[in-house]
């Protein structure tokens, strides 16, 4: 079983992403209070091993929130789970796809946006299923049902 390691909420388009201890999640629209709402991609994920693989790689002590996603998981391996239902918490998600990484990523670090372009290294993104709040340390599974 994963674990919920971190909460991002981007609050303005290109802003800042406030770290929280909790968020809301709300059925086809995504986080409360995020500036992406009802889209294709409502929630985005990284998965902290793969992030520390990346740093290490690039010898890059750059904190996570600068991948810009809103959700860090551990413990779940996130590439090839398009259409898997990934339940954080009492809440579901679908994930959709894989997020591709963009210029902001090298503005981050150097590199960055290249090493995160191979084996879904840039996160997934996803569809939220269930009203609900979601905490950091909240267990982190896929369905059984969807393999």
């Amino acid at each position: 079983m994963g674990r919920l390691e971190a909460i991002w909420i981007k609050r303005a388009h290109r802003g800042p992403m406030d770290p929280a201890t909790a968020a809301i999640l709300v059925a086809g629209r995504g986080i409360a209070g995020n500036a992406d709402q009802g889209r294709r991609r409502q929630v985005t994920l990284i998965e902290r091993e793969v992030w520390d693989r990346l740093m290490a790689g690039l010898d890059g002590p750059v904190d996570p929130s600068a991948r810009r996603a809103n959700l860090m998981v551990s413990g779940v391996p996130l590439a090839n789970t398009r259409e898997r239902t990934l339940r954080i918490g009492k809440c579901r998600i679908r994930v959709r796809g894989e997020t591709r990484p963009c210029e902001r990523m090298d503005e981050a670090l150097d590199g960055l946006r290249e090493a995160m372009s191979a084996d879904w290294g840039g996160g997934v993104f996803g569809e939220v299923l269930d009203d609900g709040e979601i905490h950091v340390g909240d267990p982190v599974v896929f369905e059984e049902h969807d393999q």
